[in-house]
């Protein structure tokens, strides 16, 4: 059993005798994000859109390199949008990733894999042009491998086109903090889990951004089983704080 398939009931009940079994569980200067950036460890950054971003956040949350997620528009002309009026921007996702650890192609493969870029207008439920699929691209390389990637796309099936666009990154806009880690921040045991992180910590953070994958249940099996036996250890040991994964 998975602390995910826990009954509401059963997980406060569980959030309350932790409670009980310390005085101050609010540890964030304790806590360790594996990778950060680093004059000797730089990031780079890809944005996409593949629907509505919270899903988006948490689809390349869970990659192995990825360093941090962040939700936000992209792909309009409208300044500092919001979500209520974001004008004809895009929702988006902006990936700080480690290039040593993985490449734009595998960001590439993922995006494909998560949403279906040949439904027009949307992204299943979600009707809308704010929800439509564009590969933002910030050099020459990727514009190269973007434009492969979807014509490959393409070549699986000529039943129907893939509404894909290609575009050239302008401004990305951060969304507000009520999206940011948005499927984490419904699962509060595993908020107090890693301290209760401030607002700018939690969209910083390395560690939430692979719990957010974790929460969505959107992580690989073995990295899903893995967190689940961390999240399990700590509960047998009564102390609620998680460092790493």
């Amino acid at each position: 059993m998975t602390i995910l398939s826990l009954s509401p009931f059963a997980i406060l009940f569980l959030y309350i005798s932790l409670l009980d079994k310390t005085v101050s569980i609010r540890l964030s200067n304790q806590i360790s994000d594996p990778v950060v950036d680093s004059p000797d460890r730089p990031l780079k950054s890809a944005v996409f859109a593949l629907g509505s971003f919270w899903r988006s956040e948490t689809a390349f949350g869970c990659i192995n390199g990825v360093v941090r997620t962040t939700a936000g528009y992209s792909g309009g002309t409208k300044v500092n949008p919001e979500y209520r009026k974001l004008g004809d921007h895009a929702e988006s996702v902006q990936v700080e990733y480690d290039p040593r650890v993985v490449g734009y192609r595998q960001l590439l493969d993922l995006f494909w894999s998560s949403h279906d870029s040949r439904q027009v207008f949307g992204q299943g439920p979600d009707v809308g042009n704010q929800y439509r699929s564009i590969i933002f691209t910030n050099s020459t390389e990727e514009l190269r491998l973007a434009t492969i990637s979807k014509e490959r796309e393409q070549l699986k099936s000529r039943s129907s086109i893939v509404t894909t666009q290609i575009q050239q990154l302008g401004t990305f806009y951060r969304a507000e903090p009520d999206h940011q880690k948005f499927e984490l921040k419904q699962h509060p045991f595993l908020l107090q889990l890693i301290g209760n992180m401030a607002e700018e910590e939690l969209e910083r953070s390395a560690l939430a951004t692979k719990l957010n994958g974790y929460a969505a249940e959107l992580c690989p099996p073995r990295v899903q089983k893995q967190i689940d036996s961390r999240v399990n250890e700590i509960i047998r040991k009564g102390w609620p704080v998680l460092k790493d994964i």
